[in-house]
């Protein structure tokens, strides 16, 4: 075969594993193995309460994509230390959960096909465990950091102890505002998002959490009003997302106190292709934004910027926003995400 026949044989093969990992992250198998000595593949299913022969086949997949080994005397299986974390729900960084997004896209292909012939776009309703693969993503991409690293970035830092109203744009489930809230006793928290679902879930968090310092409203960013309320806003990964994201920059313009902070967590991208090229997150990351960002935003008859609006754009429709300024900030530990620090 050709080089290009080769790698299109490797794509298709990692294709169909990322389902598989979705899978065993779904199915709580990676973490069952973590804990096992080898075992047969009766073994594991009875561990993991599941049907043997299904996890015969799907170790099948995972033991010929070198992922778990392999042992035909005993014909029993593994899972080696060294893969088990970046496999579990234990890992600093787990992908068997983040494969949750392949099967979370390829569920709207039909409609997206749709889209591509006629226009238009996908709503959010018709993505099947959108809000509970979004949760697991930020779960392990922002909350970890998002005390010690990403809110250090805000130069009124050090107020969220003393007690300072924070308002959250695009708070999804609520993981990050109810952190914060925990985090932050004296402060007052608002999540914003426009999803029931979502609403309902950081409610029930928060309940079960016992926090008394926050709030949560099914809200339209492009819609709401506060003006010279809030001392920070934050957007984790929203705005690319929304229908009128300038509108929806200029009510965070309004809504902040004289001498407020945005925070704006969005994609380590350019606006231009061709600075993209060589991004190794790149072809995940337009895949993403042409299945999900993008087209949710045409859904609503909006603009549809996408995840890969890039940095130039993005800093260019804050200042239209009436920013005073804007510094663009990066983590070390976050090479996914721009940080966007704007004041009011």
């Amino acid at each position: 075969m050709t080089s290009f026949e080769d790698e299109m044989m490797d794509v298709m093969n990692k294709a169909a594993i990322a389902l598989l990992l979705s899978v065993g992250h779904r199915t709580k198998i990676f973490d069952i193995m973590a804990k096992l000595e080898p075992s047969t593949s009766q073994e594991i299913a009875t561990a993991a309460n599941l049907n043997e022969r299904y996890v015969r086949e799907w170790l099948g997949g995972l033991v010929t994509s070198k992922i778990i080994d392999y042992h035909p005397e005993s014909q029993k299986y593994s899972l080696s230390k060294e893969k088990a974390r970046f496999l579990t729900r234990d890992s600093n960084y787990n992908f068997a959960s983040s494969m949750q997004w392949i099967p979370a896209l390829a569920y709207v292909e039909d409609h997206i096909i749709d889209c591509f012939e006629k226009g238009g776009g996908v709503s959010y309703e018709l993505f099947n465990r959108f809000h509970t693969v979004m949760a697991e993503e930020s779960q392990q991409t922002v909350l970890p950091i998002l005390i010690n690293e990403i809110l250090p970035l805000i130069p009124t830092f050090d107020k969220l102890e003393s007690g300072i109203k924070l308002l959250d744009v695009g708070c999804g489930s609520g993981r990050a505002i109810n952190l914060m809230a925990k985090s932050f006793p004296n402060s007052h928290f608002t999540g914003y998002d426009f999803s029931s679902e979502a609403i309902q879930n950081a409610k029930n968090e928060a309940e079960n959490l016992g926090l008394s310092n926050v709030i949560f409203e099914k809200q339209d960013a492009a819609s709401f009003s506060k003006d010279s309320h809030f001392d920070v806003i934050t957007a984790f990964d929203a705005i690319h997302d929304q229908a009128k994201p300038d509108k929806v920059l200029e009510n965070i313009k309004k809504s902040l106190k004289p001498d407020g902070l945005f925070l704006m967590q969005d994609i380590r991208a350019s606006s231009n292709l061709e600075n993209n090229i060589n991004d190794p997150f790149a072809p995940y990351l337009y895949t993403v934004s042409c299945l999900h960002c993008m087209t949710v935003s045409l859904a609503l008859k909006g603009r549809g910027l996408g995840a890969m609006w890039g940095k130039e754009l993005a800093t260019q429709m804050l200042n239209d926003a009436g920013f005073s300024s804007v510094q663009v900030k990066e983590i070390s530990h976050d090479p996914m995400n721009y940080y966007y620090i704007s004041k009011s």
